[in-house]
């Protein structure tokens, strides 16, 4: 960053495995400065990182908002269902936000957070960081230019892990506070699959939920919602696509994979976490070099998205320094969560396959 840059102030609001991660990249951030922790547990329960240990803590967002704390942006990394309120109030008191993904867990949330945003004339940026992974980068641009042609199908499967690891709260084994809980996790394609659905969407624009199963097959003792299922969708009158997705996959991540056949080619993305190019053949297109995405976010027993994180934290810098665009605007996040939310109604109406 330029020396020319306004320092840019922070508040993260919820300190968990993401909330840190939020912490410290904007402690990192040269352009950057965290000036206030939100978060329920008391200080000697919180897994605060040893150099964030100065920021001032607040309890509730209320103890935050009403003190004489300044700052620029909240970036908002509490549980799912909590998201659109906080967003909310954080916006109506003159903040922009940072809004971990899902944006909301339903769409009348998300509209309500666009308005707000609108009235206070203030930014909201989501976070679907795996746009910045090479190959997803690298594709999105092939797309843009028609390298690939008309696209006749579309593929996405995702098959992780998440098991009573993720689900309990370690030392005590005792349900974790949010994960499995339907009206704060949403369900599997809002907490692990989203950023997976945010890049069908960016790539290919409007996609048309056709039908959906479901089935609930490892986690009938962890959670009410389902644990895997099979959509099938189009993009415009004639793609097809499909969505396999899964947490029951056993012991640890599979794999994450969008397939793209077309009319000059065929590309796959792939890796645990969709970050390499696993195949191109495509008329007049070399297979790519591109440089090493960034590692998986890493929670101890299981692994997340690629850490791309720092990427968010600086499009906030650029553009409340008047250099960029938003990346990521609730709009993005709308589409997502239509589409989500198109899925599991569709798979609600078809009723559910015994696990």
């Amino acid at each position: 960053m330029g020396p020319s840059n306004t320092t840019i102030s922070f508040a993260v609001i919820g300190l968990g495995h993401i909330g840190r991660r939020h912490a410290l990249l904007i402690d990192a951030q040269p352009s950057a400065r965290l000036v206030a922790i939100c978060d329920p547990l008391p200080e000697n329960k919180l897994n605060r990182p040893d150099e964030l240990s100065s920021v001032p803590l607040f309890k509730d967002m209320a103890a935050l908002l009403s003190s004489d704390v300044a700052f620029d942006v909240a970036c908002i990394c509490t549980p799912n269902g909590l998201h659109a309120g906080q967003a909310i109030e954080c916006l109506k008191a003159g903040k922009h936000v940072v809004v971990e993904k899902p944006l909301a867990l339903n769409i009348r949330d998300c509209l309500a957070i666009i308005e707000a945003a609108q009235n206070a004339n203030k930014h909201v940026f989501g976070v679907m960081q795996n746009r910045y992974s090479p190959a997803s980068d690298w594709l999105k641009q092939q797309l843009d230019d028609g390298r690939l042609g008309k696209i006749l199908q579309v593929h996405l499967n995702c098959f992780w892990n998440r098991d009573h690891r993720y689900y309990t709260s370690p030392p005590d084994g005792k349900p974790h506070p949010w994960h499995g809980d339907e009206a704060l996790d949403g369900g599997v394609l809002f907490t692990q699959f989203a950023h997976f659905i945010d890049l069908l969407c960016w790539c290919f624009g409007d996609v048309s939920v056709q039908s959906a199963r479901f089935a609930n097959q490892k986690h009938e003792n962890i959670h009410a919602f389902p644990d895997s299922g099979v959509v099938h969708f189009s993009l415009g009158d004639q793609t097809l696509g499909s969505l396999n997705f899964s947490t029951a996959i056993w012991d640890r991540n599979f794999e994450s994979t969008l397939t793209v056949i077309s009319e000059k080619g065929t590309v796959k993305l792939g890796g645990q976490y969709m970050n390499e190019v696993k195949y191109c053949h495509v008329e007049g297109l070399e297979f790519p070099e591109l440089p090493p995405s960034s590692p998986a976010n890493n929670y101890g027993p299981y692994t997340g998205s690629a850490a791309n994180h720092h990427f968010v934290i600086d499009n906030v810098v650029d553009v409340l320094n008047n250099k960029a665009t938003v990346a990521t605007p609730a709009t993005e996040g709308l589409a997502v969560v239509q589409v989500i939310q198109d899925i599991y109604a569709l798979g609600a109406n078809a009723g559910a396959v015994n696990g």
